[in-house]
């Protein structure tokens, strides 16, 4: 039976839990907020504003999420390390959508199989930080936490947090949805004309060549299948689209918390998709608490110091029924550690019998700095930490069904390597992330057919 035949199974909302029970939690990488009032009013203001996604949405990627834990479809990820207020500009999202329509476009052509588009935006607005405060000569103020808490200039009044900013973070979320609703709805991800999605500068790519080669062969299948039919297949002018972030601001998060009608349970409503980082997982804190009760489905960032016996507590608190499509685990283990950390992780999920979604989150184990003083991660080691992630999950009868990326649709110069080979020295050249390094559009694309290739060469020895 598929997921989408098999009803969903009732997560127990557990008796003792609410939106705000966290606050009994210990809650890491939260900002002080000056004055609580103005912070209770805020909550309040976002708690009567329209939600950002649907709960029927939530439920059909969970089913989605569901089908590729049985091999059925393949998710991906995708999208800026930290969004900002200014980045919410027409030419910025439908490039960032573009790339992620091209990537699925090659996923589909070369696996045979659907793809699960999540969008890391729409809410993508707070960012963890190693310390609280930053320090430059004499002077000492509050880290800068994303657009949603603070702003990223040295000086007091920027970096003093400010619960406005949860407000003007809504706004822009719902414009960004608004606008990728749209793009999707007018035709924007149509295979019959797949051509449309190209960038500005994709002619230039190394990869072209390869790109439009597949985008002619889904064009003549398309035409083929019309034909055969006699009829114009209107399911392929349109795409599903969701979205997710880490819902790192709980005050944010809890105030977007809500049951709806013809619905039991509570859904965080301000995505579809939220997930909990590495630097917040720990079971007996405030973020694992709050999501616990949630209908949503759910994910866990998976670093190389994590247990087998922490993460299987993990599954249990997070999805107690084992139920379908709930809880995904995105491993971010580094390509230096990636043999030696996953496997015992792998095996203890199946000797428990977890229903559970694996995604590599190549990027983050990846991140260095240069000798020039840039934040950088090598495309040879993020291919590198993908590539033996398929290898293990494929040795030990596992899959891995999914990939989570940070990147954009811009000619940005922040990843080092790539089908144009970038050094340090091109760094210079066009680096505008704020936070962490992104792929630019054609390592996005390589990445998407590095992915292709390699299910290409684990399937020959099962067809062999």
């Amino acid at each position: 039976m598929s997921a989408t035949e098999r009803p969903l199974q009732s997560v127990s909302v557990p008796s003792d839990w609410a939106p705000g029970t966290w606050r009994a939690r210990t809650a890491l990488q939260q900002p002080t907020y000056p004055d609580a009032v103005a912070l209770a009013g805020v909550q309040d203001e976002l708690s009567q504003l329209p939600p950002l996604v649907t709960s029927w949405e939530i439920l059909a990627l969970k089913k989605q999420i569901a089908e590729a834990q049985e091999g059925k479809r393949f998710v991906l990820q995708g999208g800026d390390c930290a969004e900002s207020f200014t980045d919410c500009e027409s030419g910025l999202i439908s490039n960032r959508l573009k790339v992620l329509l091209q990537m699925s476009l090659v996923l589909v052509h070369g696996l045979r199989l659907p793809v699960v588009r999540v969008g890391r935006f729409a809410g993508q607005y707070a960012k963890p930080r190693s310390t609280d405060t930053e320090t430059k000569g004499d002077v000492t103020l509050p880290s800068y936490r994303g657009d949603f808490i603070n702003q990223p200039d040295f000086t007091v009044e920027a970096r003093t947090p400010d619960p406005r900013r949860m407000v003007k973070g809504h706004a822009r979320s719902a414009m960004t949805m608004n606008f990728v609703r749209a793009l999707i709805d007018g035709g924007f991800a149509d295979l019959h004309h797949p051509e449309y999605w190209d960038l500005d500068w994709v002619g230039h790519s190394p990869l072209s060549e390869d790109y439009r080669r597949m985008v002619a062969a889904v064009g003549d299948a398309v035409k083929f299948m019309e034909t055969i039919s006699g009829e114009f297949l209107h399911n392929l002018n349109r795409a599903d689209f969701y979205t997710s972030h880490e819902a790192l601001l709980l005050p944010y998060e809890e105030a977007l918390t809500r049951q709806v009608p013809r619905q039991w349970g509570w859904f965080n409503l301000s995505t579809h998709f939220p997930w909990i980082g590495m630097r917040t997982a720990e079971l007996d804190g405030a973020h694992v608490e709050y999501f616990r009760g949630l209908r949503n489905p759910v994910a866990v960032k998976v670093g190389p110091s994590v247990t087998p016996e922490q993460l299987l507590k993990l599954a249990d608190t997070l999805n107690p029924d084992n139920e379908p499509g709930r809880l995904t685990f995105i491993q971010r283990m580094g390509a230096g550690k990636v043999e030696e950390k996953l496997p015992a992780l792998v095996q203890a999920v199946q000797r428990e019998g977890k229903r559970v979604l694996w995604i590599c989150d190549p990027m983050h184990g990846n991140t260095e700095s240069t000798s020039n003083g840039f934040k950088t991660r090598r495309f040879d080691n993020i291919r590198s930490e993908l590539d033996r992630s398929f290898d293990i999950h494929a040795a030990l009868g596992s899959r891995l069904g999914g990939v989570h990326l940070e990147l954009t649709g811009e000619n940005v110069t922040e990843c080092l390597g790539g089908a144009r080979e970038l050094t340090e020295t091109d760094l210079e050249r066009a680096y505008r992330s704020t936070v962490d390094p992104r792929l630019n559009y054609e390592q996005s694309l390589e990445i998407a057919m590095l992915i292709v290739r390699k299910q290409g060469q684990l399937a020959k020895p099962a067809q062999a």
